[in-house]
């Protein structure tokens, strides 16, 4: 399991299948569990999803096809009632219950709809994660967490100033590389774990994320700052240091280098 993570992270980000990762992923936490009931779901959607979908080439008419047979025939939605479960981003979990977050529902989105040869792309949206089917003609947003839900640019704009982030209209969001979802994906389990007080579960989980993401730069920093609270001097020397191997941004280099310079001797 730790060289399919290691391989997650040397393959090129077009490569990545969605689905797969973030079951290799969640296998890391359970180890052993047999992974055909959950290839044989995701290829059982693939097929509804491919006979309802049959001649349907616009996007706003894929929409209603995944909304159909995911939310619909399959029964999968948002986890409100205990949205920060850590069950909700294990995909292995999302499948067994029917329910995730924003983040884990888009990686099953946007899975099944490239399985069928659509366009399908997560969105990242402050505090949310939405899904965007077609890319040039006529693209259509939709939200998995509320059932496949049409966004358009009023929620959207709604979505973002609920962050608190944007206080005006929204002209502009950007599609996730594959990587950048698992990321957030794996941020989500991290911060709820630390939250939890389980200190250590968020440190393998932020070392997780520099295994297949090695570029992430939040992630190696995080590592660092859990290494010194556990005390591992040398590790988070390491963990900064790869900072300064993958970042050009002269005040996070600086801020870096004084941190490494008043670490004591390990």
């Amino acid at each position: 399991m730790t060289d399919d993570l290691t391989h997650l992270g040397l393959v090129e980000d077009g490569e990545i299948r969605l689905d797969e990762a973030a079951l290799t992923l969640a296998l890391l936490d359970h180890p052993g569990v047999d992974l055909a009931p959950y290839r044989q779901l995701l290829d059982e959607m693939e097929t509804r999803v491919g006979v309802a979908g049959r001649g349907v080439t616009a996007p706003a008419e894929r929409a209603d096809v995944l909304a159909m047979v995911l939310a619909g025939e399959f029964g999968f939605a948002g986890d409100a009632d205990s949205y920060d479960h850590p069950d909700n981003a294990d995909l292995l979990r999302v499948l067994d219950r029917r329910r995730g977050l924003p983040v884990s529902l888009s990686i099953l989105w946007v899975a099944v709809a490239r399985r069928v040869g659509w366009t399908a792309d997560a969105l990242d949206v402050p505090g949310h994660v939405l899904v965007l089917l077609g890319a040039e003609a006529d693209p259509v947003i939709v939200d998995p967490f509320a059932g496949g839900v049409r966004v358009d640019a009023g929620r959207l704009t709604s979505l973002v100033q609920r962050s608190g982030e944007i206080p005006g209209a929204v002209t502009h969001i950007a599609a996730m590389p594959n990587r950048s979802v698992l990321v957030r994906l794996l941020q989500n389990q991290a911060s709820r774990a630390e939250q939890a007080g389980q200190g250590r579960r968020a440190l393998e989980l932020y070392a997780r994320m520099t295994i297949m993401a090695p570029a992430t730069v939040h992630a190696w920093w995080e590592r660092g700052r859990l290494e010194l609270l556990d005390d591992h001097v040398s590790a988070a020397r390491a963990s900064l240091s790869a900072i300064l191997e993958i970042t050009r941004d002269q005040a996070l280099r600086r801020r870096v280098s004084e941190t490494l310079e008043a670490l004591p001797d390990s």
